[in-house]
This record gives C-alpha cells, structure tokens and sequence, in this order.
C-alpha cells in the first residue's frame, strides 16, 4: 500500500495510520485472556478469575496499551516503506474528521533528518597549534612535587611574612562601615605569595609578625565572582596569629623514592616527569586543535535543525545541570527550575556539529578502527600505576568502549579537516598551552 506523505514545514512531515478495529478487538482479548490466567481479585482463587471481572478492571489499561502498541508498529512500518529517516519521536494523534467504517485513525507529525552538504573545506582557514616539554616545565613541576611534601615551622617573632609562608590571621572586611558576607573569618590560613588571596590582600599581609595587626582599603575587582562587592571598595582590619615558615624537602635519593622511582635518582625523575607531561601536552594539543577543526566545520554547512532533538539535547543539558548542583550538595536540585530554553543555542550548536561530523565519517569512512581504539585505550591507561587493570577496565563495559569510539571519531574528523583546509601552525609555549602563567 502507498504510504502518502504531507509536507507541513522545512522538515515537518505528517502520515495517516489505519487500524483495523476489529484487529485491536481481538488482541486486546487476546491479552485479557493471558491476563486472566495470573491476575488476583478477592474471592477468587489465582487464574479462576472471570473474563468480564478483569476485562472490568484492566480492560481500558490493556486497550490503551494495544493501540500504542500497534500505532508504534504501523508508523515503524510506513517510515520504512516510505523510506523516511525519522528524527526524534513523532506526535500521534487521533485524527479528526469523518471516520472510516472498521477503521481507526490517526495523524503521526514527526521531523525528518535534513540532508547535509559539506562545503569546500579547502577554502577554510584555521590555525594548528604545537607545543613541546622544555627544561623550565620539568623544573616546575619538581618544584610542585616538593612544594605538595612541604612541612612547616612557626617563624620568630621578630620575622615578618614572607613569600611562601603560612599566615593564621583574624581579618574583618567592611564596606561604607557596614560588614559584609564571606567579608570575615577567625584563624583562616593561606600561603603568602601563591595567589589564593586578591593581590592586594596579600601585599598587605606580607611583613606582617605574629600579634601585628592592620587596616586597609582593598578594592575589589569589576569581575570579582562575589557579585554583591564586585567593583566596591572594603576597609579590612587583620590581626596575624601565627607566621610559619616553609621547609622543603630535600630534591635527594630518598624523597625521589618517596615518588615511586626505584632508583632514586634525579635523571630517572626528570625523565618520568617529562614523559608524564609530554602525554598532557599531547593530548591538550589534540583537544585544541579538535576544537579549531570542529568550527571550521561548522562554517561550511548550514541546514535546517530537527526541533526534536534541539528539545531533547535541551534536556540533556538540563539533567546534567541538575545533577551538577547535585553533586556540589545544594538541596532540591533536581528540582530546580532550570528553563531549557537557555541552553538552547548550545544544544542547536551541538546538534549542528552531530549531523555534520556523522555525515563526514559516513562519506569518508572515518569510523574508529579496532587498533585505534586499542591505542587510545593503551595511551590513557600509561598515566595509572597498574596499565593493564585500566585497559581490562575499559574493554570490559560497553558505554565506556562507546565513550572511546566517540574520542577516536572525533580525533579522525579533526584529522581530516585539517588536510584539507589551509592550516597555519602556531608553536605555543607550555605555559600558554596548559593556562598557567611563567613565573606564576
């Protein structure tokens, strides 16, 4: 039979379901039957329950369950014939107007994929960045492994606050004489010089001795995160309680074995140091450069977006803000009244870069491949202790296998786009490349 199918909108579709009443009749007596045989009614024994007591009390739940059923079935069954790529879930509805002897209606409106044409990805201009591990990344991050081993010892009195220490303090912050929340706190400790306060805090503390104590104006930044003192100027008294000094330990053969290195000595360190940060750079080069080919990409489609799945990546985005306030412990977050609609463009951008990068791999067979898969697994276990208990980890549960495909596609996509367009390489420091600061 020829399925008939109406164009409502760019990519809105609609198609008339018949169903047989005399079909659904009889499947529904069909499943009150087996029912019959299970279901439990006072007064009578297991499967001795009459017909018409459990076509009384389950009839109009196994009716409605049949004709979704079967409506599921027929729509299935035309898509295919009509050769349809439906998208999302359609909306059926019983159809309106004059009805057909023997026959139920009904109206499936649903969306369809839209065809996506890749433009000239040569004519697209991006650029590639590169970095490399040097000396100074290595030192630095020596220095962190032993700043994390670090003790400390109370300075003399006589000694002032220096870059490094520990303070205790006592501080009271007030704007135009009035105190403000998060403006105060007793025996707070931070490391001077560090940049866990606002610079001008710290400026303030350092020199100060145990017993000192001391007003000034701090002004806060315009962009400050607390948006009730952002931008305003506070008057802050500080009392210090206690300067301690810091002791690092040792850069000898027992502190390195305390790292896990056998041998203990200082080459066999700077080596495991300059492997583990050379698979960082590599796969922070990978990310970036992803990124860039991703946009690219985006430049050179455009196409109409099914609304079904904006709506339900809306969703996505949605749940997984909700379980973010969830996991930093605010109460009643998956009741929080997060409006889809303001992750909108994030989902309309996402869906875009989905179609677009499905198309691409379709066309070009840019599909992962079982020994790239292998070689990522391989590459991301080398950062734990025991690999192969990482790799059996990976192998063993499907969604996480899925997650890896996800990544190799992706690398493959990015790949591709890169041979084709017109690629200037950029050659980034280690400091820009990991967001850090030299000297920081």
């Amino acid at each position: 039979m020829a399925i008939t199918v109406e164009t409502l909108d760019k990519l809105e579709r609609r198609i008339t379901l018949s169903l047989a009443a005399d079909v659904l009749k009889n499947e529904v007596d069909a499943r009150l039957k087996k029912l019959a045989r299970t279901v439990k009614a006072d007064g009578f024994r297991p499967g001795k329950v009459p017909l018409n007591v459990v076509t009384q009390r389950y009839g109009y739940s196994v009716q409605y369950e049949v004709v979704n059923d079967k409506v599921g079935e027929a729509f299935a069954q035309a898509a295919q014939e009509a050769q349809l790529r439906v998208a999302g879930q359609p909306r059926i509805v019983e159809k309106e107007g004059d009805a057909v002897e023997g026959q139920l209606q009904f109206d499936a409106v649903f969306e369809v994929y839209p065809d996506v044409a890749i433009g000239d990805l040569a004519a697209v201009e991006l650029e590639r960045v590169n970095a490399e591990v040097n000396d100074a990344a290595i030192d630095r991050t020596v220095d962190i492994l032993r700043k994390q081993r670090r003790t400390f010892a109370q300075r003399p009195a006589a000694e002032g606050a220096a870059d490094g220490d520990r303070v205790t303090i006592d501080f009271e912050g007030k704007i135009d004489g009035v105190p403000f929340d998060g403006g105060s706190a007793k025996g707070y400790q931070f490391l001077v010089g560090e940049g866990q306060m606002l610079e001008a805090f710290e400026k303030a503390v350092r020199g100060m001795k145990a017993g000192d104590s001391k007003t000034f104006p701090l002004p806060f930044p315009e962009d400050y995160h607390g948006k009730d003192v952002a931008g305003k100027e506070a008057d802050f008294l500080v009392t210090v309680q206690k300067v301690e000094a810091q002791n690092l330990p040792e850069l000898n053969e027992e502190f390195i074995k305390t790292l896990g290195l056998a041998d203990g000595s200082l080459e066999s360190l700077r080596a495991d140091i300059k492997k583990n940060l050379e698979r960082e750079v590599k796969f922070r080069v990978a990310a970036r450069n992803k990124a860039a080919a991703m946009e690219a990409l985006l430049k050179v489609v455009e196409f109409d977006l099914p609304q079904s799945l904006v709506a339900a990546e809306s969703d996505r985005l949605v749940a997984g803000a909700r379980e973010d306030l969830k996991n930093r412990g605010i109460k009643d977050a998956d009741k929080a009244p997060i409006p889809a609609e303001m992750f909108k463009p994030q989902a309309e951008r996402r869906v875009r870069l989905g179609l677009t990068v499905a198309e691409l791999v379709k066309a070009n067979d840019l599909g992962a491949k079982p020994e790239q898969l292998q070689a990522h697994i391989n590459e991301l276990a080398q950062s734990y202790e025991q690999p192969a208990q990482v790799v059996a980890w990976y192998m063993s549960d499907r969604q996480r296998m899925a997650e890896v495909e996800a990544v190799v596609i992706e690398g493959n996509v990015a790949d591709f786009v890169l041979s084709k367009a017109k690629v200037t390489d950029k050659a980034l420091s280690f400091e820009e490349l990991m967001g850090q600061q030299a000297g920081a």
